[in-house]
């Protein structure tokens, strides 16, 4: 199911290997070749497994994994399907294997698509009990996913399973609502370039639509109409860190602590409480806890957790203010490189450190962020055809000099700014100040 990286052999065994250079197209002919001899698992067949599971009465387990992404693997195949505590759990699943989005139902699939392993545990009606996946760095899994915690997630929803159909409304959110477009191609940026099948033969790999194409589609969709990106787009599914919550890997829902002035803690919740429902959702992973910050407004509101806390059951509420997302982090998304072609024209920005900022004469909370990369070629070229220089640094974007980080200058870049709009610059080069203007993208 999954490609080990050096980086998880080295945690689980302390012994490096070499991996060996191989294209990402004979990695994907490869995956699919081992997988179909093996038996195990559906390979890229969705409806085969919905019938399956029909027919057997199992719950359906639907992996989506992008093959090529080695540095985005989250769990290893062979850990997975040899691990003495999972593969028993995994025999009582249909288990189905995708590893593109062409032609995908996005009105049942939905998840966070700068992720590139994706997990749903649902019924063959289509009533999703879980999901399982989560992500807050661009290679940093550990403390997000395990296999004990994938475990818990997988006897979780089979526990639901056994309690099917008399708990089906409690798990009726955890469907959302009707998507932009029912499936990846369909959107306008993808729909000249992609089919809804993977090709069979010929590039395959350049036949699938990846994941983070997905997220680009959507940003891109309100871009070219030049509407504001919707904050859910912009943050999508927030980490519980947001909130304060730092969750136990190895476990469903189980804080193992708590941020010291978050919200969390001002709600009340305690390290070691197991959370059971949230917004009346049961929760079989920490992917779930993302499902209903996903979708929970942006402006704000209540949230209901029922608790467990040591023995006892209580109920705590949630109060999260206007804004509250956009304390999520940008960086590791994947999907930011194009949303810096729309804001930035291409410049990626870091903070300055606090020692240049003294050689600058710029106070320690004035706006400072220093151009890291100035993209080279294409729409990504739009700021060094402008002028901008690697090294310069930013102190006023737009008339603002508030926009202290590159994730508040790329989202008001997105959300009150429209591809066409002239942007004045303000920087720092060689200790002297000057003026640039940057054109707003698609």
């Amino acid at each position: 199911m999954f490609r080990l990286t050096t980086l998880l052999l080295v945690t689980l065994t302390g012994v490096s290997l070499a991996q060996p250079k191989i294209s990402r197209e004979d990695k994907l002919k490869l995956d699919r070749k081992k997988v179909e001899a093996e038996g195990f698992w559906i390979y890229n067949d969705l409806s085969k497994g919905f019938a399956e599971a029909k027919k057997s009465g199992k719950p359906m387990l639907v992996v989506l994994r992008c093959v090529p992404c080695v540095e985005c693997v989250k769990l290893d195949d062979d850990l997975v399907d040899q691990d003495p505590i999972i593969r028993p759990l995994l025999d009582k699943f249909v288990c189905v294997r995708v590893v593109s989005t062409n032609g995908l139902d996005l009105s049942l699939f939905q998840f966070d698509t700068d992720q590139s392993f994706a997990v749903f545990m649902l019924n063959a009606d289509g009533t999703i009990y879980g999901r399982f996946g989560t992500r807050s760095h661009r290679t940093n899994w550990i403390t997000d996913v395990s296999l004990p915690g994938m475990a818990k997630a997988l006897q979780g929803a089979l526990d639901l399973h056994g309690n099917y159909p008399k708990n089906k409304d409690s798990l009726a959110a955890k469907r959302g609502p009707a998507p932009l477009f029912a499936s990846p191609e369909k959107y306008p940026s993808l729909a000249p370039k992609y089919g809804p099948k993977l090709a069979e033969i010929g590039n395959v790999f350049q036949s699938c639509i990846h994941c983070h194409q997905i997220g680009d589609a959507q940003k891109t969709y309100y871009r070219a109409k030049k509407e504001p990106i919707p904050e859910s787009v912009l943050f999508p599914y927030p980490h519980p860190k947001t909130l304060g919550l730092i969750f136990n890997p190895k476990e469903a829902a189980t804080l193992e602590s708590v941020v010291a002035g978050s919200i969390a803690e001002k709600a009340g919740l305690k390290a070691g409480d197991v959370i059971l429902k949230l917004d009346g959702q049961p929760l079989v992973s920490i992917a779930d806890v993302q499902w209903v910050l996903h979708n929970t407004s942006g402006e704000g509101g209540k949230l209901l957790a029922q608790v467990q806390r040591s023995s006892k059951s209580e109920e705590i509420t949630l109060t999260l203010p206007a804004g509250w997302r956009r304390s999520g982090d940008l960086s590791w998304r994947s999907s930011t490189w194009g949303m810096r072609r729309m804001a930035t024209g291409g410049i990626l920005l870091e903070d300055v450190t606090e020692a240049d900022r003294t050689k600058l004469g710029l106070a320690k909370d004035a706006m400072a962020l220093r151009a890291k990369h100035v993209g080279q070629f294409g729409p990504h070229a739009a700021a060094k055809n402008a002028g901008f220089l690697v090294g310069d640094v930013i102190v006023e974007f737009d008339g603002k000099t508030d926009l202290t980080s590159e994730s508040a200058v790329i989202v008001h870049g997105v959300t009150k700014l429209k591809p066409g709009d002239k942007v004045p610059v303000t920087i720092l080069r060689g200790g002297k100040k000057m003026t640039l203007t940057l054109p707003m993208q698609e």
